[in-house]
């Protein structure tokens, strides 16, 4: 009698694992795959953003230079951020 409770108590036990860990696991990988399409667009981000001042025609005392100066600095910021992910994967 003990030993059919216990075996009823593992088996539930055991299917809401189960439940548990399928559920994370599918969160886990949507979010994996959300995180590598914010990775390729912020690497195509940086890719048109150098590839528009290739000449440094925008100069920075102008307020469209400076503007275009405050955005490369933060796309410098963000392609900083892809190089540690790199760096640690």
């Amino acid at each position: 009698m003990i030993e059919t409770i216990g075996f009823v108590f593992f088996g539930i036990v055991s299917i809401t694992q189960l439940y548990i860990i399928i559920n994370l696991y599918k969160k886990v990988d949507f979010l994996e795959q959300v995180l590598d399409g914010t990775y390729l667009t912020i690497v195509n981000t940086i890719n048109k953003m150098k590839e528009i001042d290739t000449l440094g025609a925008f100069e920075a005392d102008d307020e469209a230079g400076s503007t275009f100066t405050m955005l490369k600095e933060e796309i410098d910021k963000l392609e900083n951020l892809l190089e540690d992910k790199n760096n640690a994967a």
